[in-house]
């Protein structure tokens, strides 16, 4: 139900309005994502989100604009954040953050290709439902080398199935938590470890844990490996991450 990107690190926004603000200069971040590369209906994603301080460096405010596609099914999100600083001091930092939701959810039948002529499991236009909610989170640095987070970006279950008869169960969703932290840990003047943690638990399904290793050189190049644990076995997915700081504004990965 909720979207997962490799890259959370470079996302943080999307999933805790705590994040809201916090790099003290207004941030863009754009993301794109092509599953199943050319096979028909395959998942598609994009996103991007802005944030900045507002009237002082303890108050933030931003917003996230995502876009998922597979199949049939469309999934539109607009959400808006807001956070503020209520301890402030160079050792410690700690972000309260609370966000606003829109969901559009959509499925357009008439774009299906019937088993037989007159299908009727098939209807031949297009759905669509619109969800409101709000959320939560918390966001800590230490020193500024050290940070965590915990947050609930929906929290109101929504019924989101298609089913009109109340005494029929229909799909609701699910409250997601997530649980994340990382750090910079110093290797020489020249290279950083970024090591980060992002844990995704929903009641009734195995606990999901991404864990990514970075190395950075020279605050222009940097290079790792990510590794999520999700359900049953030895793990999801390893993934390969690359970032390239083209100028202190602006970076591609």
């Amino acid at each position: 139900q909720e979207h997962r990107y490799t890259q959370f690190m470079y996302n943080k926004l999307s999933y805790n309005p705590a994040y809201a603000g916090i790099r003290g200069v207004p941030t863009m971040t754009a993301m794109y994502r092509d599953q199943w590369f050319k096979l028909d209906g395959a998942p598609r994603s994009a996103q991007i989100s802005m944030h900045a301080p507002v009237f002082s460096k303890r108050v933030g405010v931003g917003g996230v604009l995502s876009h998922h596609s597979i199949g049939l099914h469309r999934d539109v999100q607009l959400a808006a954040s807001y956070s503020y600083n209520v301890i402030s001091d160079d050792e410690f930092s700690l972000r309260v953050g609370v966000s606003g939701s829109l969901r559009v959810l959509s499925i357009d039948f008439s774009k299906a290709t019937p088993l037989v002529a007159y299908d009727p499991s098939l209807d031949d236009k297009r759905i669509n439902e619109a969800f409101a909610n709000f959320g939560a989170g918390l966001y800590a640095t230490f020193q500024e080398r050290l940070y965590v987070g915990f947050s609930v970006p929906r929290i109101v279950r929504n019924n989101i199935g298609l089913n009109a008869d109340p005494t029929v169960t229909t799909a609701r969703e699910s409250q997601h938590f997530y649980g994340t932290t990382g750090g910079i840990i110093p290797m020489g003047k020249s290279v950083n470890l970024m090591p980060a943690v992002l844990v995704k638990y929903v009641k009734n399904a195995p606990i999901d844990v991404d864990v990514t290793l970075n190395a950075e050189f020279n605050r222009i190049i940097t290079t790792g490996l990510s590794y999520r644990a999700g359900g049953d076995g030895l793990g999801e997915s390893l993934a390969l991450l690359a970032y390239w700081q083209v100028d202190p504004r602006f970076g591609v990965g």
